[in-house]
């Protein structure tokens, strides 16, 4: 060793910049924390604001209440052929219109070309035929649908070719769906 040189080890120096450097890590990992813990409150108020019917509760008499979304339109859960799907009632589609991604899915098959007429403009789509569609205590069978490959989402729209075998009474944000003649 040197005269000049110090046997003093760098890193049993007391630095005084370190304690700061941890009690910033613990600042840094609890606002990491917080953060955490508003996501998940926020995704579950946004989730319930956008879907407020993922616990679909059937009225006694074979009726289904729904409320209405934050976006204003009315969204719950189903199945199509045994598999679940999120339906948006839609009164303004003839059929019942699946994104075509899900065909497969769904086990749904591509029939005839078809155009169908839609909010975006005329799409090209494909003729379908669900074999079991049910939601809340309704169930039906060899529902004509399309496939339409321009809805790039996962909602099945729910339209008129199931709805027609369908009552429904809109009061305020709430509508209710009866099998006609109930």
């Amino acid at each position: 060793m040197h005269e000049n040189e110090s046997s003093v080890d760098p890193l049993s120096t007391p630095n005084p910049h370190r304690p700061l450097g941890r009690g910033m890590a613990l600042v840094a990992s609890l606002l990491v924390l917080v953060l955490g813990l508003f996501y998940l409150y926020f995704d579950s108020s946004l989730e319930a604001r956008n879907n407020p019917n993922r616990q679909l509760q059937v009225a006694p008499g074979s009726k289904l209440v729904l409320k209405r979304s934050g976006s204003g339109h009315y969204v719950f859960p189903g199945m199509i052929n045994g598999r679940p799907v999120t339906f948006l009632l839609d009164t303004g589609a003839t059929l019942v219109s699946v994104p075509a991604h899900l065909a497969g899915e769904l086990g749904l098959e591509a029939g005839a070309h078809q155009q169908s007429i839609t909010a975006n403009g005329t799409v090209a789509t494909r003729a379908t035929r669900v074999a079991a569609l049910a939601f809340g205590p309704f169930d039906l069978r060899g529902v004509p649908a399309s496939l339409n490959p321009g809805m790039t989402d996962d909602q099945v729209l729910l339209g008129m070719s199931v709805l027609k075998h369908l009552e429904f009474t809109q009061r305020g944000d709430t509508l209710i769906l009866r099998a006609r003649g109930n």
